[in-house]
């Protein structure tokens, strides 16, 4: 996924509209993935990048919603209007002149009957916001950084939890993502592939450790570009996955001989790392029949769709799909609050409450018990959340080495914070010492 502005022949206007129409689906608890996949391929790029960009910077556009219009304006309004602001809030980063945001924020409004009314107020509004920022740009400032939104209880659970560094997991979040990619060493070395970013122009730099893991194969691009500038990413050269991601298939290690469970696989890129590292046989399972296909692509494109490799359909916390033989080695990518990743998925604060943790805790102890009982003795099974949520992280960790007293603790980076590098992860390896 990228986020850079992609040539495009729909104008600003009817993207904004569309935009705004998309966060309006937000707020209503709709996934923004679901609308997103309801756009025409023309529509989405510069679609996902308004709207994304206007939830990242949300608090920042309601701030001065409010220091610039006295009564509160309905919905829709002030929708278009965040995601007008949010255009003028990436500093460098900016895309579109002043004058450009401001025509087409209001040329917007004339595009839907419910902000028709508001071209003059979106207008001043525009305008207002536009000399306070030249105003600090002439003073010789920058902006103040803006905090990635988050409910009450989310940031209570942050300041809590880490209370030195909650602040900065909030700048860092509401900051584009970066692109971050794997290369398939299957094909290519990570210098070879970085010699062809090179030469179609594309700058890229080495990710070399996360945590103390190395990381053999990690690029991360100086400018996101669409998948399609990538060198021979549709024959397989390379996959996008963050670094934080691809410390998992290195921390279980394959290796050949192996029969490996990827618990929760959707939509396959651990799995295809896996098969990257070695020629273990390999079961990626997965619940949901519309991701599932998404595991079958993956490996396609990647040439590593032989007969070593099941895609089955089946629920992680139950035994109704499996064989009964057991498994060398479990990865399980638990089902969690996604909070570790809120910088590709800005939507997500948005759509989470505080009963879904608990829910989840449960959901997460019920799929680690079932995979213990499959995994061999002296296997392995690492438990990985993408979650910065204690109690999806080390408290399971903990809850699972009391109640398994043959489950050893090995050495794994527990959890990692986001950074300018990488999102939130949360990793504990077991090894099952005895049956």
């Amino acid at each position: 996924m990228t986020e850079r502005p992609a040539s495009h022949n729909l104008p600003l206007s009817e993207a904004i509209t569309i935009a705004a129409q998309a966060l309006g689906e937000v707020m209503r608890g709709r996934s923004l993935g679901e609308v997103l996949d309801q756009l025409g391929a023309h529509e989405r790029p510069i679609v996902q990048s308004l709207t994304f960009d206007a939830l990242r910077k949300w608090s920042g556009s309601q701030e001065l919603i409010k220091e610039f219009v006295p009564k509160a304006p309905p919905p829709e309004t002030a929708h278009l209007l965040s995601v007008a602001i949010a255009l003028f809030l990436h500093g460098d980063q900016k895309t579109y002149a002043t004058h450009t945001i401001v025509d087409q924020a209001v040329e917007a409004c004339g595009l839907y009957d419910k902000t028709l009314y508001a071209k003059g107020m979106v207008n001043a509004v525009l305008r207002k916001v536009s000399q306070k920022f030249q105003a600090i740009a002439t003073k010789g400032y920058a902006p103040d950084p803006i905090s990635m939104y988050y409910p009450a209880w989310w940031r209570a659970n942050l300041k809590q939890s880490y209370p030195k560094e909650w602040q900065a997991i909030g700048f860092q979040q509401a900051q584009r993502a970066p692109l971050i990619l794997r290369v398939n060493v299957r094909q290519y070395t990570r210098e070879q592939y970085q010699a062809m970013l090179a030469q179609s122009g594309i700058a890229s730099k080495p990710l070399d450790t996360l945590a103390g893991v190395p990381l053999p194969s990690a690029l991360i691009l100086d400018e996101a570009v669409p998948v399609s500038d990538l060198p021979e990413f549709y024959s397989g050269a390379v996959s996008v996955q963050d670094s934080g991601a691809q410390l998992a298939a290195i921390l279980l290690d394959p290796k050949v001989g192996d029969l490996i469970l990827d618990a929760c696989a959707a939509p396959g890129g651990k799995t295809a790392h896996l098969l990257e590292l070695a020629d273990a046989d390999t079961v990626a399972l997965e619940i949901d029949k519309d991701r599932l296909a998404r595991i079958g692509g993956n490996l396609d494109r990647l040439r590593l769709h032989t007969d070593k490799v099941q895609i089955v359909r089946g629920d992680a916390s139950q035994f109704s799909w499996w064989d009964g033989k057991p498994f060398d080695k479990i990865l399980l990518d638990a089902p969690c609050s996604a909070s570790g990743i809120v910088a590709r998925h800005p939507d997500i604060p948005f759509l989470r409450r505080a009963s879904d943790i608990a829910q989840l805790q449960q959901k997460q102890q019920s799929i680690m018990a079932q995979a213990w009982q499959m995994l061999k003795p002296n296997g392995t099974l690492l438990y990985i959340t993408c979650s910065i949520f204690p109690e999806e992280g080390e408290d399971q960790a903990k809850w699972f080495a009391a109640k398994y007293p043959n489950a050893l603790r090995l050495s794994a980076p527990g959890q990692i914070l986001p950074t300018a590098t990488n999102d939130g992860f949360y990793y504990a390896l077991f090894k099952k010492n005895g049956p």
